[in-house]
């Protein structure tokens, strides 16, 4: 090879090495995290940003000032007892799941999936001494509702029976019958007691779990029947320190991070189809999803990890019936009144009423599965997305934060 020929050869292999280098970091920013090229957002983008939907994030609030969230936010309410209003938000949580959800990107903020989305902020949780959290999470799915969101997005989890689950029920029962999808976070005890927590455990409500890039569960995640989709959870965008903080790249999100992206990824399929039914997005989501092999559900990450861009881009999922339910049809149908029009029952189902958990793919996979509920320990209210529990005094209440320090996005 020749000087000349050499030296042209080193520069174009500079060049490729340092276009490399320039992809690697731009995967790994607040403005364009890992899962985005694996969800092939951009091309996303091409066809909808989830325009026309309202997504309620119901949570601690959030905060309208921050560059990637104004003009996003709507007026919301404040149903705590400090009533402080809905754009008040002491502990950041609920700002940064709605940045994920709806964020812009702006002024270095964090690039939410489906930027096009309104969010209708619901304040049911502070970080200081609460009661009555169940009540007040069932009133704000009321308030949801009634204010026009299509998807309610809920990082919250909690162990608890009595009156309070009761009251939730009633509400999602309702929330359903107004054809709104509800997504929780099914919790971050995947490494203790691994207990159902509600809302994600209640019939009407999709569990979501969290995975990493790997596409692997990961270890903190909750798992069980009440688990039906799954959306990454780690390294994914946060604010370093609280709202004070630039944007960086959290390495465990946890299940609240998680339950953000699948109600982006709904909104952004109901935006492109927005005559379907609730039943025909989730079925979509859950015949789409990613998931191994054998194609059959699990109680790690449900019917797979949310894949938008195969319904958006691909043209992929069969929406089905309008008016039968992919999942909880024997629920739906016993609801009293009946969800309208009242889903026909399934022929077969399992001794507690729900239908059987393990449908067969063939010849694509159609999840026509209930997830099974079921809770009884009087823990607290714990936010899904965050993985270090602060105890507070005398109530018993807790708030669960980010699992690890946060590491600045390159």
């Amino acid at each position: 090879m020749t000087p000349t020929r050499r030296a042209l050869a080193g520069a174009l292999a500079l060049t490729a090495l340092l276009a490399t280098a320039s992809e690697a970091q731009a995967a790994d920013t607040p403005q364009h995290p890992w899962y985005f090229d694996t969800m092939r957002v951009e091309e996303i983008w091409q066809h909808t940003t989830g325009e026309d939907i309202t997504v309620a994030v119901i949570d601690t609030g959030v905060d309208p000032t921050l560059p990637e969230l104004q003009g996003q936010v709507l007026e919301g309410t404040d149903l705590t007892r400090s009533g402080e209003g809905a754009h008040v938000d002491g502990n950041g949580h609920g700002t940064d799941m709605a940045a994920l959800i709806g964020g812009t990107g702006g002024g270095g903020g964090i690039q939410g999936l489906a930027p096009g989305v309104k969010i209708l902020p619901v304040r049911s949780s502070s970080s200081g001494i609460d009661f009555d959290n169940s009540a007040r999470i069932a009133e704000s799915i009321d308030y949801a509702v009634s204010h026009g969101a299509r998807v309610i997005n809920i990082s919250l989890a909690n162990v608890e029976a009595g009156s309070g689950r009761t009251a939730l029920a009633e509400a999602v029962g309702d929330a359903v019958r107004q054809d709104v999808l509800i997504f929780a976070g099914t919790g971050n005890d995947g490494m203790g007691l691994n207990d159902p927590a509600i809302p994600a455990a209640l019939d009407g409500v999709v569990g979501v779990a969290a995975v990493d890039s790997g596409g692997e569960r990961v270890p903190y995640s909750t798992s069980g029947p009440q688990v039906s989709l799954a959306a990454p959870g780690n390294d994914v965008p946060g604010h370093c320190d609280g709202l004070s903080g630039p944007a960086c790249i959290w390495e465990e999100g946890g299940t609240s991070s998680a339950t953000a992206l699948a109600s982006a990824s709904a909104a952004l399929i109901w935006s492109q189809h927005p005559d379907w039914t609730k039943n025909q997005v989730l079925r979509v989501m859950l015949n789409t999803a990613e998931r191994s092999d054998d194609q059959r559900r699990d109680d790690y990450t449900g019917y797979g990890i949310v894949r938008p861009d195969r319904v958006i881009v691909d043209g992929e999922g069969d929406p089905g019936d309008p008016d039968s339910p992919p999942i909880f049809r024997d629920w739906e149908a016993a609801l009293d009144p009946v969800a309208t029009p009242a889903p026909e029952p399934e022929a077969e189902s399992t001794p507690d009423g729900d239908s059987a958990p393990e449908p067969e793919p063939a010849p694509g996979p159609e999840a026509e599965a209930a997830a099974t509920s079921g809770d009884s320990s009087p823990l607290p209210w714990i936010l899904g997305g965050s993985a270090a529990l602060v105890l507070v005094a005398v109530t018993g209440w807790a708030v669960l934060r980010r699992r690890s320090s946060a590491s600045a996005g390159a």
